[in-house]
């Protein structure tokens, strides 16, 4: 790049970086000796090696408050070179994309239910939309659309019907894999859940194991809606690392 270092921990492309904090230069001062003064060197020609970051920031330098803006790039340059370090530090790969599929069991009544009301308002028994119900979920996550399907996981978290005027639930649940290639993981959905809807989305917001930084969105369906028991229907698509 035709870089080099003019002084510790000041890196520079054809010219001395001014700490913009410490010094600001007046006309014409330039740095005659290492250690010694921060300014900026007229005389300093281009290289022709040059990346075409050191010739913008050398651009630069001929303009009003050059130091500052030289500086803001070169830092922007050493941001953008190392955009994926963090990704190495933490022991995550490159990120990708994971289309799920699978089948949310609520088991309403009976001497096991997964889904049970744990709080209500006093005025609820008067709404016509259960306002203010605050529901408990341990439910079952399958592979297949039905009850005896084969079993992938639970569903732990907690409902809240959040609206007067419609059927529409405030829901943060935690999908807990417990077999396949998910197997320990956990994913984690929460969003408005307006449930006479044909088609509802919320929000992947994270995870952890497999899922951890995951981010994405939920689409969800109900199957089945019968006293005693209800069947959603997800297609989930996940950012993951």
């Amino acid at each position: 790049m035709g870089c080099y270092f003019s002084q510790p921990s000041y890196k520079s492309c054809g010219q001395p970086f001014v700490p913009p904090i410490l010094f600001m230069p007046s006309p014409g001062l330039y740095l005659d000796q290492p250690y010694r003064n921060w300014g900026l060197r007229k005389d300093m020609e281009y290289k022709e090696h040059a990346s075409p970051l050191c010739n913008s920031i050398q651009d630069l330098s001929k303009m009003k408050g050059a130091p500052t803006v030289a500086l803001l790039l070169f830092f922007l340059a050493i941001a953008t070179s190392m955009a994926d370090d963090w990704r190495e530090t933490v022991g995550m790969g490159q990120p990708k994309v994971s289309h799920l599929h699978f089948y949310f069991q609520g088991v309403l009544t009976g001497p096991n239910p997964t889904s049970v009301l744990v709080a209500e308002l006093n005025s609820t028994q008067a709404s016509p939309t259960s306002f203010g119900s605050i529901y408990v979920h341990d439910d079952l996550l399958t592979e297949g659309p039905n009850l005896t399907s084969k079993l992938i996981g639970t569903v732990q978290g907690i409902e809240v019907v959040s609206s007067q005027t419609e059927l529409s639930v405030t829901m943060a649940l935690n999908f807990v894999f417990t077999d396949g290639e998910f197997n320990g993981s956990t994913l984690t959905v929460v969003g408005r859940n307006p449930i006479l809807q044909d088609v509802r989305e919320m929000s992947v917001v994270g995870g952890n194991g497999a899922f951890r930084l995951a981010q994405g969105y939920a689409q969800l369906r109900t199957i089945l809606l019968a006293t005693g028991s209800l069947t959603v229907e997800y297609n989930v698509t996940v950012i993951h690392y």
